[in-house]
């Protein structure tokens, strides 16, 4: 008989007292994650939450689940060896955009190219904060941070394109004040078999408040965030009369009904298209031009590491018989370790 889980968003909630900023965005994703879990049909005990170090890695002490607060950097590498210990466990890596893409760059792309079965929730305020307002490798060009007081003179990274550069096989947005949104997202995220990179444009209130307001302002919301849903069109606007089409390689905003543009002009997404082109054009759309693509860009069905792993380990027990230390012990096989 398959057992009936009836959990709620408190059963994921730790007793701990919550030290993040007030206003911060952290808290409407800790929300959102707490509320995915509880919908997945996941034992409680099945669950580990593995994070670097940061703002958001504190992630693990707010969570009724098991955990690990690791070192800078290095949460995806934890995360991997903690999937690959216990392929039971669902794990879920919580990071920023200076903990991943910084000095856990290495780790973050090679996780994301072996496809373990890992969700990566990347918070980007493009600062440093836990720092107290450093600039990070998303900091826009030309932003004034207490590192650059004359402006940055890089171009930051997309967290989208790596995915896609590193052979991603899942990437999906979302923001910190559209709850609801999130906690769909993150569910996708859980029951995708392979790395999932959801990227949350999250505020920080004290280092860079307000640098996502021109997307995420709710009044605004409809008309500058588009929402993608596998098959369906790309339809976007507060009159849901504006969409997304594809001109000569490229894409283009079109008003339907204009200029002859009908319903069945528009774009319908294919998240699992194999091919990343649309992908990564949905990906790099930008004010003030495009709406900002959330929702579930990419999920493209690829082979898990893990499985793979388990795979090879189970053929070679099969061929050497050997199922166990002990077995191994009593083998009579004389064993040089050099």
């Amino acid at each position: 008989m398959l057992e009936t889980l009836n959990y709620t968003l408190k059963d994921f909630k730790s007793e701990n007292e919550v030290r993040w900023c007030p206003g911060c965005g952290d808290h409407a994703v800790l929300n959102a994650v707490q509320k995915a879990m509880a919908n997945l049909g996941i034992r409680h005990e099945d669950f580990a939450v593995i994070s670097g170090i940061g703002c958001s890695s504190r992630f693990p002490y707010y969570m009724s689940t098991y955990g690990f607060h690791t070192i800078h950097g290095r949460a995806a590498a934890i995360a991997s060896g903690v999937k690959c210990a216990n392929p039971k466990l669902t794990v879920w890596e919580i990071t920023g955009d200076g903990d991943a893409l910084a000095i856990g760059g290495n780790h973050f792309i090679h996780v994301i190219r072996r496809n373990i079965d890992i969700n990566i929730i990347l918070f980007n305020n493009k600062i440093y904060g836990l720092t107290k307002g450093q600039y990070s490798p998303t900091t826009d060009r030309g932003f004034v941070t207490k590192t650059s007081p004359m402006g940055t003179i890089e171009d930051p990274f997309v967290p989208g394109r790596l995915v896609l550069g590193a052979g991603g096989s899942f990437f999906a947005r979302c923001v910190d004040n559209n709850l609801k949104h999130s906690q769909e997202v993150f569910e996708e995220a859980a029951k995708f078999k392979g790395t999932s990179v959801v990227e949350v444009l999250q505020n920080c209130v004290i280092f860079n408040d307000g640098i996502h307001e021109a997307i995420t302002d709710p009044k605004t919301r409809e008309e500058r965030q588009i929402f993608l849903k596998h098959g369906e069109p790309m339809i976007f606007g507060n009159n849901r009369d504006k969409g997304i089409v594809l001109e000569k390689g490229k894409l283009r905003v079109v008003q339907l009904g204009e200029d002859g543009v009908k319903p069945e002009d528009i774009l319908v997404h294919d998240a699992s298209d194999q091919d990343g082109f649309l992908h990564q054009s949905l990906i790099s759309m930008k004010l003030p031009d495009f709406p900002v693509a959330m929702g579930v860009i990419r999920a493209v069905p690829s082979k898990v590491y893990n499985e793979a792993m388990e795979a090879q380990i189970a053929e070679a027990k099969a061929k050497s018989k050997i199922t166990s230390v002990d077995q191994l012990l009593s083998s009579g096989n004389t064993w040089t370790v050099e």
